[in-house]
């Protein structure tokens, strides 16, 4: 059962209050959460996709940049109007929604993508170091990326304004950075105009610009921007929810056009830089090395070098808490803020170090692309479900996207879908003809996309076949339904788990309140040594002995009260066992042990697994 009064983003979820303040000030108190997604369509990603198209293309893959771009504002602000409404982001609604082999393979594939997006930061930042400290290597930076995940963390605690005010600074760095290197460049604007003419040049155009939509229009985003517009506080009410609707998309337009700025920028300086004197450049490190003798300025790659760190650091920022989001919706697994950090940075160094190892600093703008392109592929599957969720009716009430929103979304994530397969099936053609390895390809890499592909086509067409698991609605609209009310019936059998400790007695005594004394009670101890593991009811030890005679003894002391009583020993891992132990019962009564194991740091406790494999009333006590 989900646990659906979970919230998003539990720990800054409603911190920042805007009731209270009108006008100019209501607006300020909303600005924040689209400058911290922003980030995300300025990452390194971008710049390796937009300095290899521009270097190679010229002008002629601006028209992508613009198009990722009103795509983006269009999903961003569908993120918007989902959190606001139904107070769940991307990743809740769609386990609320769909089934666990679903949500499973979307959470692998959200994974994927938090980690290719993640990689991109770590190279960015790498090389960033290693441009302004040429001392130390990009394999040196790399390691220390490391220390990124303790700079978030230490934001977080401080607040989620100050982080977004420490991002908004960043942001603030990369745009002036680029807006004197345009101003260096002295770009042609009449060139400029014509690549706003849509056209590719050839299939490697395609994949440049698979890579920019990728970049541009973030599956990881759509996540984390349905979660963070969570975080502003204000009164429940349809005039009040309108505008927090409105604000949140005035704040997203500003800083979307502003990512549209930066992006366009880097891409026109690698045109009139290298596209002009026919210089081919893919790699980060080349660009900012020929900055210098092609711009006649030693102020272009200094401003580079700087902005290329903010924008690596930001981005892992915002990238890392998008993990959390992504993790916390579609388990319910809540890892301490720092592991899940410093696992998200691990995942995304261990591909990054070993390429950069292998085949040389040469290849990190490959790696980049790469990246990207990956993300891309992931758009789908974040985008559909997201239009879905929105022109819910059920659960969006009077705030469903118009029709005319509904339309330019499908045509959208057509368009993407479409380039996406295109691109596949060239690439796949290529590899089948030229690879080595065409016989594992055949096997493997083509039935995957084919099930990647069937599992879309599922995602896309599944509410005209079958209904929401869940519907979840708005409170916001409509008459309150009426509650049918049902004779009470008593509960007949009830389950207590014990532990032999202090909180037994409490539990015990919970249960006997709900229960009297015409209901049968049946008390369950897991032994889950590692001998119970093993041999399960074969055990035969003196833990065994000693918890049997425990169980003995409650029971004893419960039919001398005069209540009806039998006791369960299972064997293994309560988490498991004690659903299947229960069958028959009505109602299951735990205590909060407290047990206090590495496992229950990382994982929780026993009761979060225990209450998703029920399917009767579960007290805690």
């Amino acid at each position: 059962m989900a646990n659906n009064n979970h919230k998003s983003l539990d720990e800054v979820n409603s911190s920042v209050n805007t009731s209270n303040r009108g006008g100019f000030k209501k607006l300020l108190a909303f600005i924040g959460p689209a400058y911290m997604i922003s980030v995300g369509y300025m990452d390194p990603g971008n710049w390796a996709t937009d300095i290899e198209g521009g270097s190679k293309y010229g002008y002629s893959l601006i028209w992508v940049l613009v198009m990722s771009n009103l795509i983006a504002l269009l999903l961003q602000s569908h993120c918007v109007r989902l959190g606001i409404v139904s107070g769940r982001d991307l990743a809740q609604a769609s386990k609320d929604h769909y089934s666990k082999f679903i949500n499973y393979f979307l959470y692998v594939l959200a994974e994927i993508a938090i980690a290719a997006c993640d990689l991109a930061e770590v190279v960015g930042m790498a090389i960033g170091i290693h441009l302004l400290f040429p001392s130390i290597s990009i394999l040196g930076g790399v390691c220390i990326t490391v220390l990124d995940s303790f700079v978030l963390l230490f934001l977080l605690n401080a607040g989620i304004r100050k982080l977004e005010a420490f991002i908004i600074s960043l942001v603030a760095i990369i745009g002036v950075s680029f807006f004197i290197q345009l101003l260096i460049a002295k770009p042609d604007v009449i060139e400029i105009s014509k690549g706003l003419i849509p056209g590719f040049t050839n299939e490697n155009a395609l994949y440049i610009a698979i890579g920019i939509i990728g970049a541009t229009v973030m599956p990881h985003n759509l996540y984390l921007h349905s979660s963070l517009v969570q975080t502003r506080q204000f009164e429940r009410t349809p005039l009040e929810i309108k505008k927090a609707i409105r604000f949140n998309i005035i704040d997203s337009a500003v800083a979307l056009n502003l990512a549209l700025f930066v992006n366009a920028a880097i891409l026109i300086i690698a045109a009139s830089t290298f596209f002009n004197t026919g210089i081919e450049v893919s790699e980060i490190q080349d660009a900012h090395k020929m900055m210098a003798p092609m711009l006649g300025s030693t102020l272009a790659p200094l401003l580079f070098a700087i902005a290329l760190i903010a924008a690596g650091q930001s981005s892992t920022i915002t990238g890392t808490l998008a993990g959390q989001v992504i993790m916390e919706g579609y388990l319910n697994l809540r890892l301490q803020p720092w592991i899940r950090r410093l696992l998200t940075r691990l995942i995304a160094i261990v591909p990054a170090f070993l390429t950069i190892y292998f085949l040389g600093e040469d290849k990190t703008g490959d790696l980049l692309v790469l990246s990207q392109v990956i993300l891309s592929l992931q758009l789908g599957f974040a985008i559909i479900p997201l239009i879905h969720f929105v022109s819910n009716k059920k659960r969006m009430g009077e705030f469903v996207i118009p029709l005319w929103q509904k339309i330019a979304s499908w045509i959208s994530v057509s368009v993407i879908v479409f380039l996406n397969c295109q691109m596949l099936f060239n690439k796949i053609t290529e590899w089948l003809q030229t690879s080595n390895y065409s016989f594992l390809i055949a096997v493997i890499v083509i039935p995957f996309m084919m099930l990647c592909l069937g599992i879309l086509l599922f995602i896309a067409f599944e509410p005209l076949f079958k209904k929401a698991k869940h519907s979840i609605s708005s409170q916001f609209h409509g008459n309150v339904p009426k509650i049918n009310f049902e004779s009470p019936k008593p509960y007949s059998t009830i389950a207590i788990t014990v532990d032999f400790s202090s909180s037994d007695s409490k539990a015990i005594n919970k249960a006997l309140q709900l229960g009297g004394k015409q209901a049968n009670y049946i008390l369950i101890h897991v032994l889950e040594s590692t001998n119970a593991v093993m041999y399960g009811e074969n055990t035969d030890d003196y833990e065994r002995m000693e918890d049997s005679d425990n169980l003995q003894l409650y029971k004893n002391q419960l039919i001398d009260e005069g209540y009806i009583c039998e006791v369960i020993l299972g064997f293994g891992r309560p988490k498991t066992v004690i659903p299947k132990l229960i069958n028959g019962c009505d109602l299951l009564v735990m205590g909060t042990h407290g047990h206090t194991t590495f496992k229950d740091l990382l994982f929780g406790t026993t009761v979060e697994s225990v209450r998703h494999k029920i399917d009767i009333p579960l007290v805690l006590v």
